[in-house]
């Protein structure tokens, strides 16, 4: 249990810094349908996870499917090694739309980046998958079970208003599903903290149905409006000099 609230990762002391967010997420999405299926070697290693739930519970709307939040096999040095590139992710897919098929669903929706970087959507349309709505670099991808089915599609994105006042917004949308955005958040935070009053933090909390239909975002942190991650996690450094940054311009304005 430890290895998949860390993504794996429980060999980095660097997850250390997510907090407790996901097994809080966990304990709640346990009783909503979450399904989790890990590839493990002879060891009983894990090797790769996939994990997925009804589609209500997602950032994404539609009827009777079920949505692949997260799809990781390890790549990394450091625990068991890089073990990509071995059709393990391929497995775990096909484990996941089995299962899915066999719990009613009409269909198996997930989410691609379109970068060079993990959950590509490049990934799933090699496995049939198809594009039906896209948000930035963030593609709704999709396969039917049936032909009734019908495809899902994004929460539409809301402004974020950036407040009047002399202080720098952080704005911070968090769900607990994902540890490298609790990541993130709890840099984000820290550097808030430090920074002190002329820093703004706000924690929106879309582990709340109502509340991420009405923002549009599940996991995310803006800064003056806009997303201080675009990739891979930034460093507690680089959010640092990100936030750091903005409060020197707003000095600079006063």
């Amino acid at each position: 249990m430890g290895s998949y609230l860390v993504c794996l990762e429980d060999w980095s002391s660097e997850m250390d810094e997510a907090g407790d967010h996901k097994a809080r997420w966990y304990e709640q999405a346990c009783g909503q349908g979450l399904r989790v299926k890990l590839a493990l070697d002879d060891q009983d290693r894990p090797l790769g996870m996939i994990q997925y739930v009804p589609i209500e519970l997602s950032p994404a709307l539609g009827e009777d499917l079920y949505m692949i939040l997260c799809i990781w096999v390890h790549g990394h040095e450091g625990g068991v090694g890089d073990v990509q590139g071995r059709g393990i992710g391929s497995a775990l897919l096909a484990a996941a739309e089995q299962d899915a098929r066999a719990l009613g669903a009409k269909g198996l929706a997930a989410w691609g980046m379109h970068l060079p970087v993990w959950m590509k959507a490049s990934w799933f349309k090699k496995h049939g998958y198809r594009g039906v709505d896209r948000i930035g670099v963030r593609e709704l991808v999709w396969k039917p079970f049936v032909d009734e089915a019908q495809p899902p599609r994004w929460v539409e994105e809301q402004p974020v208003p950036v407040g009047e006042t002399n202080k720098v917004e952080v704005t911070a949308f968090r769900s607990g599903w994902c540890p490298a955005a609790n990541l993130v958040y709890e840099r984000a935070r820290r550097v808030a903290e430090e920074l002190g009053t002329e820093v703004h933090f706000t924690t929106i909390d879309t582990s709340d149905r109502a509340t991420m239909l009405r923002c549009g975002r599940s996991d995310e942190v803006l800064v003056n409006g806009r997303p201080l991650q675009r990739a891979a996690p930034p460093s507690y450094g680089t959010v640092r000099r990100k936030i750091a940054r903005q409060v020197r311009r707003r000095r600079n304005q006063a």
